[in-house]
């Protein structure tokens, strides 16, 4: 964050350098505090750079003479970001609340006395008040031909010159608010993630889902095989633990007749930051009564069509991501856990897949972590996750998945060992994951207890057992299915965002000292 002008290469000559520049803006702002209110709280604006630009930027529509007869005032607000002084006059960019840029045109005679010379001293990086009518400039540039300027906000940190250039990465995570003044792909990130949400809404509202609020603590961590957080509550002398997911508590609202809900909210789980992982993240989850998973999978490619389609720049249903170009125009494909790992380990073709201890020594052939209390399905997802998940790059449905991994999920039918359910993976990773719910009281407290035992075993991620969700199960819940969709790789997916924390405004971090 230097001045152009500074020659200093090292961090201490630049932090010399700010520290200077901070020392010069104080004693601005001590002149404007002596002058009389620094921070006026009384400036309107009736319109913005991006409507102005939309309304009248076409220069063949707008010529300067169409726009002389305009005779309309307009008022913005907005952060200088660039100026070029000339005498007299100056022509000055502002960015505003759109996060557009507008050419200001600054004529000393035409401001209040003592407005333009003041003008002189003002930087880059302070927010102003200006009214004018609008124009073009020679080059044909929409201009604003300012009647009347004010200082706004003085800023006191000047930001910096090339933020693009900057190798800390992680600096612009931590100063999000510069990153977001200088970078307007950041800026489009988040509109995008705003847009995402909003048209995930209006789906399922017009689908008849009602979105509801379940709590953020709870007594008995569940709804996922994560390790959660633990808090304290001092009045009640209780430990409470922050959701993982808010699976158990939506389908209580099933079994009590909301037969279509929906919640998207934050869930917190305490394990490893990574590219794809953050300690909170936001979750839609749904859950509708007289489905199952074949209904889901049909609901999600319709959702995902919609929701991409709606956003600017992908109304043809095509995301560019990485190296690659994912489409979500055609038919979804779908596999089950058995035949992809097959397909791409074609040695195992000879080999029992339900052999618990055939897979395990494959396992460890490789390098990967087996636990000798792991079943076969647990170790058939380890193979799968450590060869096939990085592979599945178009919009893939992935079935058939062992019910050991599986504690929520309905059991199939024809193949009790296996779970109706599927996990929709996209460029590698997964997306999301549903199921035809269980509800059978007695098999859902049996698998409770099988998680119990994980857990007394070693198994921190595994579930407790919730006494309450089974009294819900045993007044009946209809048959139901259930699906969560996480909301920040989805955005990462449409805003060709290598990392979780490009798509979070304020990703967890250690703290600074």
């Amino acid at each position: 964050m230097t001045d152009p002008n500074n020659d200093g290469n090292t961090p201490e000559a630049a932090a010399t350098e700010d520290n200077r520049l901070i020392a010069e803006r104080r004693n601005k702002l001590g002149e404007l505090r002596a002058a009389g209110q620094a921070y006026p709280n009384d400036w309107r604006t009736d319109s913005d750079a991006a409507t102005l630009l939309a309304d009248y930027g076409d220069e063949e529509t707008w010529p300067q003479q169409a726009l002389e007869q305009l005779q309309q005032d307009f008022c913005l607000a907005g952060r200088i970001m660039s100026r070029r002084i000339m005498g007299k006059a100056s022509f000055v960019h502002i960015q505003d609340g759109s996060g557009e840029r507008f050419q200001l045109y600054l004529r000393r005679d035409d401001l209040a006395d003592g407005v333009y010379q003041n003008f002189k001293h003002w930087d880059i990086g302070d927010i102003v008040g200006v009214r004018g009518r609008l124009m073009r400039t020679r080059t044909g540039e929409l201009s604003l031909h300012a009647s009347q300027l004010r200082l706004l906000v003085k800023s006191l940190r000047p930001l910096p010159e090339k933020w693009h250039g900057l190798t800390d990465q992680e600096m612009r995570y931590r100063q999000r608010y510069v990153d977001l003044i200088v970078n307007p792909d950041v800026r489009r990130t988040f509109e995008v993630r705003s847009h995402v949400v909003r048209a995930i809404r209006r789906f399922l509202d017009d689908k008849g889902f009602l979105e509801v609020e379940t709590p953020m603590m709870h007594h008995i961590p569940g709804g996922a095989t994560a390790r959660p957080f633990i808090t304290h509550h001092n009045a009640l002398g209780i430990d409470l633990y922050l959701r993982v997911a808010p699976e158990l508590h939506l389908k209580r609202l099933v079994v009590g007749g909301l037969e279509r809900v929906y919640e998207i909210n934050r869930n917190f789980r305490n394990e490893g930051v990574s590219t794809r992982h953050n300690p909170e993240f936001t979750m839609l989850e749904f859950y509708w009564a007289h489905a199952d998973y074949h209904d889901l999978i049909a609901l999600t490619q319709e959702m995902l069509r919609a929701v991409v389609s709606s956003v600017p720049g992908l109304s043809e249903g095509r995301v560019p991501y990485q190296d690659e170009e994912i489409d979500f125009c055609s038919g979804f494909r779908q596999v089950s856990v058995t035949d992809a790992v097959l397909e791409h380990y074609p040695e195992l073709a000879a080999v029992d897949l339900r052999d618990a201890q055939a897979l395990a020594a494959i396992c460890r052939e490789l390098g990967l972590h087996v636990d000798d209390a792991w079943g076969w399905g647990r170790l058939l997802m380890e193979l799968f996750e450590y060869r096939v998940e990085h592979l599945l790059i178009q919009p893939t449905f992935v079935t058939g998945y062992p019910i050991e991994v599986s504690p929520l999920s309905r059991r199939n039918d024809e193949d009790p060992e296996l779970a109706d359910r599927f996990e929709l993976f996209v460029a590698g990773r997964e997306i999301a994951n549903g199921f035809s719910e269980l509800n059978d009281p007695e098999d859902q407290a049996e698998r409770f207890r099988a998680q119990v035992a994980a857990r007394a075993a070693g198994d921190h991620e595994a579930m407790h057992f919730d006494q309450d969700y089974i009294r819900a199960l045993e007044y009946g819940m209809p048959p139901a299915a259930g699906e969560g969709i996480g909301i920040d790789r989805l955005v990462m997916l449409l805003t060709n965002s290598a990392s979780i924390r490009d798509v979070l405004l304020f990703p967890y971090l250690r703290p600074e000292h």
